[in-house]
Order: C-alpha cells, then sequence, then structure tokens
C-alpha cells in the first residue's frame, strides 16, 4: 500500500461516513486526497494523519471523537493492520507486511513512470533560465541555475506540467558590439579596446571567423564588424550549447533579442500597454507607470532618443510568451536581479496577468568552489567546462542539486573527489550500482522474479524491519517529487534519494538476496529481489529527474 492509496482511503472513508450520516461535512470539505506522512517515532505506526484536526470544527465535533470513527472505518480495510489514536486527535495507521510488501511489485511493474504524477496537469509553464550573453563561455555563475533549472524542469514535467526550457540569447544591444569590435582587434593582431572582452577565446574566436571568412582581413574595419558580430556570436552560441549539452541540460527553445527588435516587437509591446492604460510620456520619454502594480519607481521603455531600453525589451519577451499560449512564467534569475522582481511582475499585470498567478521570479545565489583557478582560455573566469572536466558532470549537477537554490554554497572539491560515503552522490550511486550487482548476483545464484512464466512474488515474506524501513522511504518517493515540483525545489528529492540509500545499504547488510553457498532458492529470495529491483527503479528515477547518472557497476 503506497502513502497514495492510503490517503485516497482516507477520503473514501470520510465520504462513506459522510453518506451514512456519522459526519456533517459538505461534500466540498472532504479533500480528494488527504495528506499522510511518516511519524517522527516508528514505534508509532507507518503513517499518520492530522486529517480529524482539519475536520472536525466543520464537522462541530472535537477531533477525538472524529478520528475514533475514522479508525473504526480505516480498521476495516484491507491491508490495515491497525489504527491507534494519538494526543488530541492524531491518528497512527500500521499497514500488514504484504500489503506494505506490495509496493515493490508496483514500482517494477511502473519502472520508469513510478514518481511521476498529475499534480500539475494542465498547467503549461515557460521556464526561462541561464541566458548567458553570447559574449564568452559559460563559468561558475551560471552552473547553478543551468543545473537546478534544468531539474526544476524535470520534475515539473514528472507531475504533468507542459514545460518549455526557454534560454532567452542576449544578443542586442552595446555589448555585442564591443563583442565584435574585440575579435577584430585580435584578427588583426592588437589589444582588445578598452572594456572589451579578454581571453585567449576571443582569438579563437577570431580564428573561427578567419576560417568561414578567409578575406575578412582585407575589409575595412566598417565593413568586417558585421560580419565578425554575426559569425563570432553563431561560433560562441554553439559553445554555449555544446557546453550545456556536456553538462546534460537540454533548451527547448533557444529565444533571439535582437529578432524581437527586428519583428518590431517593441513598438507593439509600448503599444499594447498603452491601449492598457499604462503607458505615458514625459520629457520625450515612454514610461510604464509601474508604481501602480508595486515597483518602486516609474520604467523608461523608449529612451528620449527614441532608443528603447532594456525595460521594454523585457516587456515585449514577456508578451511574447504570453501570446505563446504560456499561462505561467518562470524566470530563475541571478543573486544580483532581485530589482528586477518588481518590475517584471508589475510587467505581467499591466498586461492584464494575475502576478501572483502567471508570473514567478526566482532568485539563485552564488556558489564558488575551493580551488578553482581561472581559465587560461577565458583569461579571468572559472569556466563550466573546466569545472566539467575537473569534477565531473555528475558530482557537479548533483551538489548544486541538494541545496536550495537561495542558499550560498561553497562546494569542497576534496569531498566530491572521495569514493566513500562521505560524498553524497557517490553515496547515492553507489546504492544504485550495489542493487544492480546484487541484481546480477541473484541471477547467477539462479534467483528469477518469474517462475515457470508467472511472477514469483509473496509480499508478505517483506517482513524484517529493514525491509518495513525501505519501503516506507521508497512509498514516499512520489509525494516527494510533487512537493519537489510544486515548490520548485529539486534539492528535495536528492536528499530523499541519500534517505533511500541509507536504508538499502543497512537492508542489504541485513538481508541477503541471493542465497549462501549451496541453500536452495526461495520465495523470500525472490521477494527480496523484487524489493531489490524496486529500490534500483527508484534510485534511476530520482537521479534522472537531477540529471545525474546511474551507473551499473562503480
Amino acid at each position: 500500500m503506497t502513502p497514495e492509496e492510503l490517503s485516497l482511503a482516507i477520503s473514501a472513508c470520510l465520504q462513506d461516513a459522510v453518506a451514512a450520516g456519522e459526519i456533517a461535512l459538505a461534500a466540498t470539505d472532504i479533500p480528494e486526497a488527504v495528506r499522510v506522512e511518516r511519524p517522527k517515532n516508528r514505534d508509532h505506526g507507518d503513517w499518520a494523519t492530522n486529517i480529524a484536526l482539519q475536520l472536525a470544527k466543520p464537522a462541530g465535533t472535537n477531533p477525538r471523537q472524529l478520528a475514533g470513527l475514522l479508525s473504526e472505518r480505516l480498521a476495516g480495510i484491507a491491508g490495515v493492520a491497525a489504527v491507534d489514536i494519538a494526543g488530541p486527535g492524531f491518528l497512527n495507521i500500521t499497514v500488514d507486511a504484504a500489503a506494505a510488501g506490495a509496493l515493490a511489485k508496483a514500482i517494477v511493474q511502473a519502472g520508469a513512470g513510478y514518481g511521476t504524477n498529475t499534480a500539475l496537469a494542465g498547467r503549461t509553464v515557460n521556464m526561462e533560465f541561464v541566458s548567458a550573453n553570447p559574449t564568452g563561455p559559460l563559468h561558475i555563475g551560471h552552473t547553478r541555475w543551468a543545473a537546478l533549472g534544468d531539474s526544476i524542469a524535470r520534475v515539473l514535467r514528472a507531475s504533468g506540467a507542459d514545460v518549455t526550457a526557454e534560454y532567452y540569447i542576449n544578443d542586442a544591444g552595446s555589448q555585442m558590439d564591443v563583442f565584435a569590435n574585440s575579435v577584430l582587434s585580435r584578427l588583426h593582431g592588437r589589444d582588445v579596446p578598452e572594456g572589451g572582452y579578454p581571453g585567449e577565446y576571443i582569438a579563437d574566436l577570431g580564428h573561427e571567423v578567419l576560417a568561414e571568412h578567409p578575406a575578412i582581413r582585407e575589409l575595412t574595419d566598417v565593413a568586417a564588424l558585421p560580419v565578425i558580430r554575426a559569425s563570432a556570436y553563431q561560433a560562441q552560441l554553439k559553445d554555449i550549447q555544446q557546453t550545456l549539452a556536456e553538462f546534460g541540460v537540454a533548451f527547448d527553445v533557444y529565444f533571439s533579442e535582437q529578432e524581437l527588435h527586428d519583428a518590431g516587437a517593441i513598438a507593439s509591446a509600448v503599444a499594447r500597454l498603452r491601449e492598457q492604460g499604462h503607458v505615458y510620456d514625459d520629457g520625450g520619454a515612454v514610461w510604464l507607470r509601474t508604481t501602480d502594480f508595486g515597483d518602486d519607481k516609474d520604467r523608461v521603455m523608449i529612451r528620449a532618443n527614441g532608443e528603447p531600453t532594456y525595460f521594454a525589451a523585457d516587456a515585449a519577451y514577456y508578451l511574447s510568451k504570453k501570446d505563446r499560449g504560456f499561462t505561467e512564467k518562470i524566470y530563475l534569475l541571478g543573486a544580483d536581479h532581485h530589482g528586477y522582481i518588481n518590475r517584471l511582475k508589475a510587467i505581467a499585470a499591466a498586461a492584464g496577468d494575475d502576478p501572483e498567478v502567471n508570473i514567478e521570479v526566482l532568485i539563485g545565489q552564488l556558489v564558488s568552489v575551493n580551488g578553482a583557478k581561472l581559465s587560461k582560455r577565458a583569461g579571468n573566469i572559472i569556466e563550466l567546462k573546466d569545472l566539467i572536466s575537473w569534477l565531473g558532470k555528475d558530482a557537479v549537477r548533483y551538489s548544486l542539486a541538494r541545496f536550495p537554490a537561495d542558499s550560498p554554497l561553497t562546494l569542497d572539491p576534496e569531498l566530491l573527489k572521495k569514493h566513500s560515503n562521505e560524498n553524497p552522490v557517490f553515496y547515492v550511486q553507489y546504492a544504485h550500482a550495489r542493487s544492480r550487482g546484487a541484481s546480477r548476483n541473484a541471477a547467477a545464484a539462479g534467483v528469477e522474479r518469474t517462475v515457470d512464466g508467472r511472477e514469483a512474488f509473496d509480499a508478505a515474506l517483506l517482513d524484517h524491519a529493514t525491509e518495513n524501513e525501505l519501503l516506507s522511504h521508497l512509498g514516499s518517493y512520489p509525494s516527494i517529487v510533487a512537493k519537489a515540483a510544486e515548490l520548485r525545489e529539486p534539492h528535495r528529492v536528492a536528499r530523499h534519494l541519500e534517505v533511500i540509500a541509507g536504508a538499502y545499504h543497512r537492508w542489504y547488510d541485513a538481508c541477503r538476496v541471493a542465497p549462501l553457498g549451496e541453500e536452495a532458492v526461495t520465495d523470500l529470495n525472490r521477494a527480496r529481489l523484487w524489493l531489490n529491483d524496486a529500490t534500483s527503479q527508484v534510485l534511476a528515477n530520482g537521479l534522472d529527474l537531477l540529471g545525474v547518472s546511474a551507473p551499473e557497476r562503480m
């Protein structure tokens, strides 16, 4: 019996009690799924719920009386071994071994689908993250949202949301001119202009431009700059995309800011927001009255010289997302972007959206790595490529995923390179590799999940204390995924995988899957193989949500 099944069973008991006239509740008062959780003291049962405390007031009774009524009904449900009332009305529920053990088979049969849910079904989400300027390689400042953004997209999809991961290419504005001038200077053997982009990668981009346009040096600077800008930009964007692919991050859309300008989207955005009554002219400039929506000051959209501001592009980009059918827009921004929250929400409100529903802005704190060296190629940054090469994709991604985004983080490379239980990513990956090894050893000893073509599984045999613990954590996994999606916190998945890994290692040390020596294969061996393989599946599913591999051997 999974926590979800128990939750639905409690809800059904409530509905039956209402139908029988035992409880005076409206149907709308009864939740479709009742929250169940692990009690702090396992001696108190397998699961606990405070639903009696929640519903006692609308039911016009006291919590213990309602809990007593529910306990009688719950005790009659197949798979429930005991129900106790604790304190003011908590229900502590113990399931029998067969009901608990049946979860192992359900997990194996569900495969990669175990843990997915429909909590966010029907939600259409655009999630923008990373969005680094295409003027240099990705660096340590981009790692956190690259890892977390991708994992958030994965847990949202696992909860039924239709998610589009989007990279906003900041390819408009003066920085692109500075970028082109930097490449031009290196092409001619000159130092980059003051304020230009340093680093060997600029010279490397010059070589790529030269390979594509062999006569580029023969052109005047004025004629060469547009060619260099376009060619070097494409080369640098390709490098960014390759680095992201190496890091296991995939985007559905790469959206060009320059295309917004070229398509007239800026002027269109100003006109649309003016029609909404939120745009006004003052001092020759065009303003959006964002103070009406909580911003600390109104924002200029078009300067007095006729040039649009970055804010105008932000407004046009938001409207583009709205026009493309995304009812929910999630922005994942860096630590220096706190000031963007109110202005982006003001744009949403000015566009007629609900800023509490249609837009969400998450801010990620900085990450650092002890002992990391500046990139020789880039000159003044720590490149993401170098981090991957040094520590490995899995170590970096898992380490970034196991902490909340709003907490500053310093990674310890010595710890991440250890092959010991001190290293969290090793601990979880080793549990998966160990489970796969146990499966291979079981097969070599003649233990199979099927006998004569039928599934051989006696769930009641999984009654060891470590099996009960392991099954309970496996059963909690779907609700952890749902909560991670709801709160945009994939670290909840990482931390739960560590709990599962610990429970698995304790079970592995206490319970054999394969028979010892010449012992005959029994139904207990087969039942334990189901549990072993169920653990493999959950660990693999969870690691996949974090963009981390699940190795077969270590």
